[in-house]
């Protein structure tokens, strides 16, 4: 009788490992959990030479170079690639968050920022091949810009946008935690454009720009930007200067960010020689451009305190080649005459026949 107690009890131990063997090893419900850390890189333009930081000027700009600076997006969207079929969507807050990566082996994530209005991705299943672009935009004064550059898409500037790459999240076995630091870059740059005027700017009452020739989308995996270009439509505030305007943009086409996936210091330094190689990298794409013929158009509109429009066009494509991920561009000498303001008594200037018709498409993961 005693002896059968005894081999109940051991009976009964035996399934207790056996259970505790299924929990860890044949069970369903196995986690191996990233802990992901979001770190930002606020950077509105980068440095290929022109040293903009340290020569920052705020009384002729009228503006700190760091309120240039991006803010922290909302949210975050994980994608985690794991072999074929369609990748797993993870929403993160902006500090980052524990996420479960699921099955073990290979694994590859791309990270960017949700809270977009105008930013439309494609080919998210095709990793290679994710990029971002914006909305269309159009404006029926632009015969002579868009003779010029004829096969241009016009559209707004892009969104805030930022992303990161993980080519292989570390292997995490079943019920651990790993951490995962990701430094989220931007893809989206500023261009400051002061449009100075020689005479006449009390003269005008409204004012409008565009830029042609730059990118149209950006790949989300290298943060190089496609070949095909597209034309920028923006509104500009006026000045006594004359007019300025605060454009956002992908960038020129066709070039290979040389930051994007490299860790920088604070105010996105990087070591002498690194530095170095960037700028003889931009030396490289603009004297390609300049075999291709590449070429970029500023444009100018103004409506005058009378109710007449005046457009101007200018080359900017030495600047833009200098400057391929942000910067200022400035164009001067423009003139408007006294005598083309004529029979200004009070007209009431407005946007009724001065606004853009958008074409709004619905963004990706908003």
């Amino acid at each position: 009788m005693r002896f059968g107690r005894y081999l109940v009890l051991i009976s009964a131990l035996c399934m207790l490992t056996v259970l505790d063997s299924c929990r860890k090893d044949l069970c369903y419900n196995h986690f191996r959990t990233a802990s992901v850390a979001l770190d930002w890189e606020a950077e509105w333009e980068r440095d290929y030479g022109m040293d903009l930081l340290s020569s920052w000027d705020e009384q002729i700009h009228g503006f700190s170079y760091n309120s240039l600076r991006p803010g922290m997006p909302e949210g975050v969207t994980m994608l985690t690639y794991r072999g074929s079929g369609d990748p797993l969507t993870t929403f993160l807050d902006a500090v980052g968050g524990d996420v479960n990566i699921g099955e073990a082996g290979q694994h590859s994530s791309l990270f960017y920022n949700n809270d977009t209005e105008y930013i439309v991705l494609s080919d998210i299943a095709s990793l290679p091949q994710v990029r971002a672009t914006t909305t269309t935009r159009t404006r029926s004064t632009l015969g002579t810009l868009r003779s010029m550059h004829p096969d241009e898409r016009t559209i707004n500037p892009p969104d805030v946008l930022y992303a990161a790459f993980i080519e292989s999240m570390p292997e995490i076995g079943i019920h651990e935690t790993a951490p995962v630091p990701v430094r989220m870059q931007p893809l989206v740059y500023t261009y400051v454009i002061r449009y100075e005027f020689e005479h006449g700017a009390d003269h005008v009452a409204l004012a409008r720009g565009a830029i042609a020739g730059m990118a149209e989308s950006v790949y989300l995996r290298t943060g190089a930007t496609s070949e095909e270009a597209a034309t920028i439509l923006y509104d500009c505030e006026t000045t006594a200067y004359g007019a300025v305007a605060i454009v956002r943009s992908f960038g020129v086409p066709g070039f290979t960010c040389s930051y994007y996936g490299r860790l920088t210091g604070s105010g996105g330094g990087v070591k002498t020689g690194v530095q170095q190689g960037m700028k003889t990298g931009v030396q490289e794409y603009m004297t390609r451009g300049s075999r291709e013929g590449r070429k970029y158009t500023l444009n100018l509109e103004v409506k005058l305190k009378n109710g007449k429009t005046k457009e101007f066009l200018f080359d900017v494509t030495d600047q833009l080649a200098r400057q391929p991920r942000g910067g200022v561009i400035t164009v001067g000498g423009i003139r408007v005459e006294d005598d083309e303001n004529l029979n200004d008594s009070g007209f009431d200037v407005n946007v009724d026949d001065w606004g853009d018709h958008e074409d709004i498409e619905l963004p990706f993961g908003v």
